[in-house]
């Protein structure tokens, strides 16, 4: 990873890193440096770039990171298509709000039923703990529901009244044990199916699941 914000932007070539997954974090950045430094990053998709209150995170994804991600992505759409809920896949697409100071890059994230300006669920995968709070830059983008991997599982957050005390310490998203847009999602077997390595595997454990739900 580079030692400097100043040294990412001004690098006329990005590469690869290798595992392990990378961060890189620093403040007191201006929203126009974030801005530009996303244009710099256009092109280049191994980087996730979050932004707060001028806290700005940059991270490597390792390669268990993006397995995990695209097993998750593979899983889901494969229910969305086998229940017939139409969806619209936004994957990494950057959404940032400058009034509200705040900006993220979901590893996945999809519209339920139609495409709307700001996804209805945004994934999360985090290998090693970040240092920005992303349910805060969530809740402030308007983003419904939140997945967050971690630990192997999955944990699940939907947004509630925005001053509702009870979720203060979640920046007003409730913990749910089931998806709202999702309601009939096994979360458990879509968790325990994306840790297998072989897609074919993958998505064959995961059908059989589902297969004996439907019994």
């Amino acid at each position: 990873m580079v030692n400097s914000l100043k040294e990412l932007i001004e690098e006329s070539e990005l590469t690869d890193v290798d595992d392990p997954e990378e961060r890189f974090i620093t403040s007191h950045v201006k929203w126009e440096i974030y801005e530009a430094l996303l244009a710099k990053l256009e092109d280049n998709s191994h980087y996730r770039v979050t932004y707060l209150d001028g806290v700005l995170e940059i991270v490597s994804p390792s390669i268990r990171h993006e397995k995990v991600k695209k097993n998750l992505a593979m899983l889901l759409e494969h229910y969305m298509y086998r229940k017939r809920i139409n969806c619209v896949p936004m994957g990494s697409t950057t959404f940032r709000n400058k009034a509200k100071k705040a900006g993220a890059e979901p590893d996945e994230c999809y519209c339920i039923g139609e495409e709307k300006n700001v996804p209805d669920i945004a994934i999360e995968v985090n290998m090693t703990s970040g240092n920005i709070d992303k349910l805060e830059i969530y809740r402030r983008l308007g983003v419904k529901e939140v997945w967050m991997w971690k630990s192997n599982s999955l944990n699940l957050y939907h947004l509630r009244e925005e001053k509702n005390i009870r979720f203060v310490d979640t920046y007003g998203y409730e913990r749910i044990i089931k998806s709202e847009f999702l309601p009939e999602l096994d979360i458990s077997l879509l968790s325990q199916c994306a840790l297998i390595t072989n897609s074919l595997e993958c998505i064959d454990e995961f059908e059989r699941g589902l297969k004996s739900k439907d019994k």
